[in-house]
């Protein structure tokens, strides 16, 4: 069964309902820590609008989608990451487990 956005983590995290170790937030993008981190640096960036998945983005979207990956980019400048990975799962089987759009940073 799906769960509406009120029951979502990431809508939760973003308005500061559920507690996170938030490390950038701005206007439209909030970021944390992963708490299963698969890297030395692993950052979730997530668009405080609700969108399921970048498989149902709409044209609209892109600005927002632009900011997420630039939110991005600056934390790893911030960080002096020399190399880093953006990731973004889309769908189950693409092994996305919160349906609420996010990128991953990723960095060893």
């Amino acid at each position: 069964m799906k769960k509406s956005m009120n029951d979502c983590l990431f809508c939760k995290i973003s308005k500061k309902e559920t507690p996170a170790d938030v490390v950038f937030e701005n206007g439209e993008v909030v970021a944390f820590k992963d708490i299963n981190p698969k890297a030395r640096v692993h950052l979730l960036f997530v668009l405080k609008k609700h969108i399921d998945s970048v498989a149902v983005l709409e044209d609209s979207d892109e600005e927002l989608v632009g900011k997420l990956i630039f939110a991005a980019r600056d934390m790893a400048k911030k960080e002096n990451l020399s190399g880093y990975k953006l990731v973004f799962n889309v769908g189950r089987t693409g092994g996305q487990i919160i349906d609420h759009i996010h990128l991953h940073l990723l960095a060893d």
